[in-house]
């Protein structure tokens, strides 16, 4: 493994590269201006010019900092179109990341039925595809992965915590041995440090930030709220200036019942969860990213790969797991030097383990507002001055809040911060 520590050729450090600094050509160049992409990110300009070179990548950078176009615009420099067989494999750990990388690529992943698919894989020249999918079509002779000289695992650490190693190892052993290959990761440490030096071969090493659990540039808020009172909570939070919102749940039922309760609030709401077909799933993503449904009440298998620049929100109706959990999720808001806000229910019971997450996250300052106990008799958070500055929005309902306040003899709980990750 080769650490990189040099520029691109020719680039120096007072100024941001172009795309055609890093080799990228004027076609595409002028494709990506068209979709308002006038400079590289950090990884980009770490990334492309190795890519292109045909070296073996291994690349450590956080949720939304840009590493898809790291890995497309190369792969489209590369590669000369066939219609024959797939030259690039692109594996990703979910449907949705496969839906997201997609867009002119073939896609392969499971839900769908599984005759089309192969028919559109077999004339792939870049394939993206689920691994247990792609296992499938593989082991029914109905797709060769022999011609593929250029191989992507994206999210490579949440595809090995979702337990696809095996079928990951699988398919690296199958594809020819002088492919290059790229990593991508929040991590390299572990079961995916082992995986890069076993399925590459001197490949250069880019990080982007530490080590550590990235926060994304998003003001991140914690609100005290008992369980019965946590939908008046959800719809005062709605009823305010907001983008895209993105609510999330622990189970398949309650994303379902929820979202009919928004409906029947007035909300424009859908759900998104395992338990519904891919086409079921497309739509509601679909709907939720034209802005006919500006909410989405997701359980987590929306918290990766979902990247819509209109998600101003992300709401936690049921807090997360862990620290893992919280990032996944926030992390669909404030993407790429976007802002965003993070909003976290806690109720009573579970004031220990989020506060928790939220030390292990350094955003125990801004748990530290919930005052260390729930405002029981209208369960909703005052958005204090921190939150005012930080969102111009929460001007508009702060006197009424304080009102209410002075009026009821209660005091709420709230905090937030911008924190920058990375």
């Amino acid at each position: 493994m080769q650490r990189a520590t040099t520029e691109p050729q020719g680039l120096g450090r007072t100024t941001s590269p172009t795309f055609i600094e890093l080799g990228v050509s004027e076609p595409v160049t002028r494709a990506l201006r068209m979709r308002g992409t006038e400079r590289p990110f950090e990884i980009q300009t770490l990334v492309i010019p190795d890519a292109l070179a045909g070296r073996d990548v291994l690349a450590r950078s956080r949720t939304g900092s840009g590493k898809t176009l790291a890995f497309a615009a190369p792969l489209v420099e590369l590669l000369t179109p066939s219609g024959r067989s797939p030259s690039a494999l692109i594996l990703a750990p979910t449907r949705e990341l496969a839906s997201q990388v997609t867009e002119e690529f073939a896609a392969v992943y499971g839900g769908v039925g599984i005759g089309p698919q192969a028919k559109r894989a077999r004339r792939a020249d870049i394939l993206v595809a689920t691994p247990g999918r792609l296992i499938d079509l593989v082991t029914r002779r109905l797709l060769r992965l022999d011609q593929v000289r250029i191989c992507v695992l994206d999210e490579a650490d949440r595809m090995l915590d979702m337990g696809f190693l095996p079928d990951v190892t699988r398919i690296l052993q199958m594809l020819r041995p002088d492919r290059q290959t790229m990593l991508f990761s929040a991590t390299l440490d572990g079961e995916v440090g082992r995986l890069a030096t076993r399925f590459t071969r001197n490949a250069v090493l880019h990080e982007v930030g530490d080590s550590g659990l990235h926060l994304t540039d998003a003001t991140h808020r914690f609100i005290a709220v008992e369980q019965p009172r946590k939908m008046q909570a959800l719809i005062r939070e709605l009823a305010a200036d907001r983008g895209l919102t993105l609510v999330f749940v622990r189970t398949k039922f309650g994303a379902d019942r929820l979202a009919r309760n928004l409906r029947r609030e007035g909300f424009r709401a859908g759900e998104l969860h395992g338990g519904m077909s891919q086409p079921q799933r497309e739509r509601a993503l679909g709907r939720f990213a034209c802005g006919a449904n500006d909410v989405l009440v997701a359980t987590d298998v929306a918290a990766r790969g979902l990247d819509l620049d209109d998600i101003t929100h992300v709401i936690n109706f049921d807090a997360p797991a862990d620290e893992k959990a919280y990032i996944h999720r926030v992390g669909r808001t404030a993407r790429a030097g976007r802002g965003g806000e993070g909003v976290t229910f806690v109720t009573s019971q579970q004031r220990f383990e989020v506060g928790r997450i939220a030390k292990k996250l350094q955003l125990h300052a801004e748990f530290a507002r919930v005052g260390g106990y729930v405002q029981k008799e209208v369960g909703m958070a005052n958005k204090d001055k921190g939150g005012a500055k930080n969102k111009k929005t929460a001007s508009k309902t702060l006197k009424q809040k304080r009102e209410a306040k002075k009026s009821k003899g209660t005091s709420g709980s709230a905090g937030s911060v911008r924190t920058t990750g990375g």
